[in-house]
């Protein structure tokens, strides 16, 4: 089960990600050149603020 619960959690990072480097790149008005180097640093920062919160809420 907590297979399942990293693969939804993963996919909705993915895309927050996205939304947030789209949103991003839309307030400078142009297309980042490293895009992916930057969506990479919002997943990372993401990933490590939602799985602490999860052990912190499960009281691991």
């Amino acid at each position: 089960m907590e297979l399942i619960y990293l693969g939804i959690v993963a996919v909705g990072l993915y895309f927050l990600s996205d939304v947030l480097l789209r949103g991003v790149e839309a307030l400078l008005g142009r297309r980042l050149e490293q895009r992916s180097i930057v969506f990479f640093g919002l997943i990372l920062v993401l990933s490590l603020s939602v799985f602490a919160l999860i052990r912190q809420f499960l009281g691991e």
